[in-house]
């Protein structure tokens, strides 16, 4: 068996004030293009997987989320074909600022029951179903 690196991406569910889940789209270009995901992303050297979130919820949507509103929620552990992915997803109800699209090719605020109708990356789709179960 060969070793795969192992990638750390950390995610967030934004749910406002309907209960909807923020997923955004992966713009051309990218690995997965066009599926549907969490909002986050890799986790660098000496960063944690909160720090890395705070910073790129700033990034990508140009929101403001302090550390005590990051609330552990599920991981995923998924092996692609070139590496592991372990991706925890953090939950989040308060942040400062309205969502914006700056990086994805689109964003859509969806209830938990309808996240099924988006196409997911495979590490994501397993994600859905806490969701649905548990807001």
């Amino acid at each position: 068996m060969s070793e795969k690196p192992m990638l750390l991406v950390a995610a967030a569910a934004l749910v406002d004030a309907d209960g909807r889940v923020l997923i955004c789209q992966r713009p051309e270009g990218k690995a997965l293009a066009g599926l549907w995901e969490f909002p986050g992303g890799k986790v660098e050297a000496g960063e944690t997987p909160e720090a890395c979130l705070i910073r790129e919820l700033e990034e990508e949507l140009g929101i403001r989320v302090s550390q005590a509103c990051l609330a552990p929620f599920v991981f995923a552990s998924h092996e692609y074909e070139s590496f592991h992915l372990l991706m925890p997803l953090y939950l989040v109800r308060r942040w400062e600022g309205r969502p914006e699209n700056r990086e994805h090719k689109a964003m859509a605020w969806v209830k938990p029951m309808r996240l099924g109708d988006y196409p997911m990356p495979p590490a994501d789709a397993p994600l859905v179903a806490w969701l649905r179960d548990l807001i």
